[in-house]
């Protein structure tokens, strides 16, 4: 049983390193094409020199908050290939596994129930069910961590980026990642297990490969909703979340406070009433409303802070509601 999981999981990983390349090609071509866009819709009178300002003005570039950026993506990059992929494939294929073991024995199911490679319908199918699983799974995790304060503990992390320069969307603390990928085992995990019954093959070819993670990824445009350019989508909109609406997720604004959860879909935040609409080309102000919001401007602020003040969370919901009154609400800080 643990043969097989290992080899299945191998197989993923040379199949996620092998479109890597193409991945990491196509999303700087989204994030070109975007602030070109973006540049010819904001300027009149036009250059290359003007083009370049726009793309990395220097009040951005030389921004504490994006030499943070840098350095925490520098050393976070350092941890993805050692722990945190691995951990997300484990999770989903542990439920996985289980899910798919269960339901063989409860329904007296012979998998797989395709034998061979599947169908192109059954697969594209199945790439669908498993984009909306993973994005229900990350909408309600992303609003769990701004509801419950322990976990907005981590989530500020990435929220307390002052200016969003494209890496910023990897400022995650990687406790918070570690916690989102366990939890992913959930939703996507027994999708998964199902998909399993239907067809092996298709789960190996496709779950973790280009048609759930390289498409979803390129569709959400992550590092260009994490710049300045303004981007819609139009009516498009109406399904998938654009750059724009995301900006406004990190807006300062308490109007725009606990808005626009979703990864790639906008459907979720309307249907559970999270939406908001920014106006054409409005401005917003990123950061945290916090006295301390510069403390998240380093290495050390980053990484280790998050974990002190959950602690300090943990240790105030465990004392008694005595002790709790004589304590000074001052980790109750207002929200971002």
């Amino acid at each position: 049983m643990f043969a097989q999981m290992a080899d299945f999981i191998g197989k993923i990983l040379d199949k996620i390193s092998a479109t890597s390349l193409v991945a990491t090609g196509m999303l700087l071509l989204t994030a070109l094409v975007s602030a070109l866009v973006a540049y010819l819709r904001t300027t009149k009178e036009r250059s290359f020199r003007e083009f370049f300002d726009f793309v990395f003005p220097h009040e951005i570039i030389t921004h504490p908050s994006a030499k943070a950026d840098l350095l925490f993506w520098v050393t976070r990059k350092a941890l993805m290939p050692f722990l945190m992929l691995p951990a997300g494939i484990t999770f989903v294929v542990a439920v996985g596994y289980a899910t798919n073991r269960l339901l063989a024995a409860l329904f007296q199911i012979d998998a797989p129930l395709i034998p061979g490679p599947a169908g192109p319908v059954t697969t594209v199918i199945f790439t669908v069910t498993m984009l909306l699983a993973y994005d229900i799974s990350y909408y309600f995790y992303h609003v769990a961590q701004h509801r419950f304060p322990i976990l907005w503990e981590l989530h500020k992390v990435h929220h307390s980026a002052e200016v969003m320069v494209g890496i910023t969307k990897d400022r995650v603390h990687p406790l918070d990642e570690l916690m989102n990928r366990a939890w992913d085992g959930v939703i996507p995990g027994i999708c998964f297990g199902i998909w399993s019954l239907v067809s092996l093959n298709l789960v190996e070819l496709t779950v973790f490969g280009i048609n759930v993670y390289v498409m979803r990824n390129i569709l959400m445009m992550d590092f260009v909703r994490h710049t300045h350019f303004k981007i819609s989508f139009g009516s498009l909109n109406n399904v998938v979340l654009c750059p724009h609406w995301h900006q406004l997720h990190h807006s300062v604004d308490p109007r725009h406070y606990d808005k626009n959860f979703g990864l790639l879909f906008s459907f979720w935040d309307r249907f559970f009433g999270t939406l908001c609409v920014p106006k054409p080309d409005e401005d917003f102000k990123f950061g945290l409303m916090e006295r301390n919001v510069r403390d998240y401007q380093s290495l050390s602020g980053l990484y280790l802070m998050p974990l002190k003040r959950m602690w300090r969370q943990i240790r105030l919901r465990l004392r008694p509601r005595a002790s709790q009154q004589q304590v000074t609400p001052d980790i109750e800080e207002t929200r971002s």
